[in-house]
């Protein structure tokens, strides 16, 4: 059903950059569009679970990804204050694959912008579109440049703020915000600092993760409050080292040995599961453009990942465009679900006070349901 039909995948990020790969191994004719002019990605690192990797490794990219990023046998948590409690509870999935991982973003990009230019993938940036309008046999897009075109299947990846899904999707809604905000900092890693590391305890939980040989970065959740503006780069070092203040172990090393220079972002966080249907026609979503999360179960990526992986492969297998649509739907909706409902409910917790032996077994519990196939 692939081979050979016109597809456009709008949205270069991770979920549009590895339908497209996926696609056009499959002999789809695939012309990806991004809204950057320079296709670029801003980020720290991105944490890898098992299932991540294990989707990854079916997209072919793996070995590049431990090349260029970092990987584990496990993630380890400690109380806010330094105190080993455990290791998270990460279950083995497939023989040679690690359990755990992280790879600055930028580096995961390049990796996937790269396997797309070898398959020859046509990309087009600084482009979105503006209309779309089902045909019996396929989509007319009108793009943002006044271009008009015809394609058999339109894929909306274009993020959390999805004009696909606005467009075409009418019976969704916006993600709503959870309540709490996610501090990032990328920096050199701390010395004695080999795996993923997770602190509990505290109002404000956070962690560390290798994403290169000797780069890590820090992550911590705060209660969000609204402002105004836009942090400065100088508020957002002076409020990150004051939230760290109680923190001993790793985190204090991050807290005492931060620099002005190091990269610090803050944001709102959000979430959305979009209800049924996912499809409308001949055009489809998948990633944070339906399924958008929180990154307590640092699972964002991987979901993104799964979706492209089994769109393409029911789309393979079926008679009609339409049937496999139906069929990626049915076999995404409930996995997406636990994702994004079990990182709510951690976040919920974690706003609450609730105890590190509690968040953890939620967030253990969490990751071994994930460990099924997709």
């Amino acid at each position: 059903m692939i081979s050979g039909k016109r597809i456009l995948i709008v949205g270069g990020g991770i979920g549009g950059m590895a339908a497209a790969i996926r696609l056009a191994e499959l002999g789809g004719q695939v012309l990806l569009i991004d809204i950057d002019p320079q296709w670029r990605v801003y980020g720290a690192g991105i944490t890898i679970t098992g299932p991540t990797l294990r989707a990854y490794r079916r997209l072919g990219l793996l070995d590049a990804i431990k090349e260029q990023g970092a990987i584990a046998a496990g993630s380890t948590i400690f109380r806010y204050d330094g105190l080993r409690l455990g290791q998270l509870d990460e279950p083995a999935l497939e023989e040679g694959l690690p359990a755990t991982g992280g790879i600055m973003r930028p580096k995961l990009h390049r990796i996937m912008q790269a396997r797309v230019k070898a398959l020859g993938v046509e990309t087009r940036l600084g482009l979105s579109v503006s209309a779309l309008v089902n045909r019996d046999d396929g989509v007319d897009v009108t793009f943002t440049d006044d271009a008009q075109d015809r394609f058999d299947l339109v894929v909306g990846a274009d993020s959390i703020y999805s004009c696909v899904r606005r467009m075409a999707f009418p019976h969704m809604a916006e993600a709503q915000p959870t309540g709490q905000g996610c501090w990032r900092v990328s920096m050199k890693r701390p010395p004695t600092l080999e795996s993923g590391e997770i602190y509990l305890g505290h109002r404000y939980p956070a962690g560390i993760n290798r994403c290169a040989a000797d780069m890590v970065y820090l992550w911590m959740l705060t209660p969000h409050v609204s402002r105004e503006r836009h942090f400065t780069d100088d508020e957002l070092f002076d409020a990150l080292r004051a939230n760290l203040a109680d923190f001993g172990g790793n985190v204090g090393w991050v807290r005492d040995n931060m620099t002005r220079d190091d990269w610090i972002n803050y944001r709102p966080l959000a979430a959305a599961l979009q209800p049924g249907p996912w499809f409308n026609g001949h055009i489809v979503l998948l990633g944070d453009a339906v399924h958008a999360t929180t990154p307590h179960m640092a699972s964002g990526a991987g979901m993104a990942v799964e979706s492209a992986l089994v769109l393409a492969e029911e789309l393979d297998r079926a008679e009609a465009i339409p049937v496999g649509l139906a069929a990626y739907q049915a076999r995404r909706f409930d996995r997406c679900r636990h994702v994004v409902e079990t990182s709510i409910a951690v976040g919920k917790m974690q706003l609450a006070g609730e105890s590190p032996e509690a968040v953890g077994s939620a967030l253990g519990a969490g990751l071994h349901r994930l460990a099924g196939d997709y």
